[in-house]
């Protein structure tokens, strides 16, 4: 069974009970992912690592080191 399948069965569930509709597939995908990165700083600031930041520094340090041992 599909996710819209699902969707549209636990509707008509709903509607039959006269219990409100269930929200959407997809509504609050956006919402999950805020909380993902949120959590993910948090938990960098509580190992004491940058909380932003860290993929730049890391590339710049590569690079860096690129440039010293080519020359």
């Amino acid at each position: 069974m599909s996710i819209t399948q699902q969707y549209l069965l636990d509707t008509y569930r709903a509607r039959q009970h006269g219990e409100p509709a269930p929200p959407a597939p997809g509504a609050h995908d956006w919402q999950v992912v805020r909380e993902w990165r949120d959590h993910r700083l948090f938990r960098a600031v509580l190992a004491e690592r940058p909380a932003r930041g860290r993929i730049r520094q890391a590339l710049r340090r590569r690079l860096r080191l690129r440039g010293h041992l080519t020359r």
